[in-house]
């Protein structure tokens, strides 16, 4: 008992250091960033399928959303050693991020040109939502073949 009780003591700090890895807050935060568009995104796919009734606030507030994180560098958050290499499966980030970052930004940057017509795509009603979703869609799955690990 005292020996289990001494290991678990003397773990602890190991423990709390671990927590403490800033590579984690990276991940948290990228994650949280694609939970946020993953969000919006399924408002409009869910309109564009029917899954969702229309509404054209939401539509629209969900779109603005969209165009204003793709506007927002994320990249910044995909810091060297944060790669599923680097943390296994506490990141889906492949390490092709970093071996082919001029790719990557190319990638990434669809994002902001499949969004940047949105407000006025919505402007068109729900006929306008199943482009719009393919779009941005398209956008999301040719980042995420090549570097998001499934």
């Amino acid at each position: 008992m005292r020996l289990t009780l001494a290991a678990a003591l003397a773990l602890m700090p190991i423990a709390a250091i671990a927590q403490d890895d800033p590579r984690l807050d990276a991940v948290a935060a990228r994650q949280g960033y694609f939970k946020l568009l993953g969000a919006n995104m399924g408002v409009l796919a869910g309109m564009a399928k029917g899954d969702l009734a229309y509404d054209e606030a939401q539509a629209t507030q969900a779109g603005a959303n969209i165009k204003a994180l793709s506007l927002y560098h994320a990249p910044v958050h995909f810091a060297q050693g944060t790669s599923t290499d680097d943390l296994g499966d506490q990141t889906a980030a492949r390490p092709e991020i970093w071996t082919d970052s001029a790719g990557f930004a190319e990638k990434f940057a669809g994002l902001a040109a499949a969004a940047a017509p949105l407000p006025e795509a919505l402007a068109g009603g729900q006929d306008s939502l199943g482009p719009v979703v393919q779009s941005l869609g398209g956008a999301c799955k040719a980042c995420h073949d090549g570097y998001r690990a499934k």
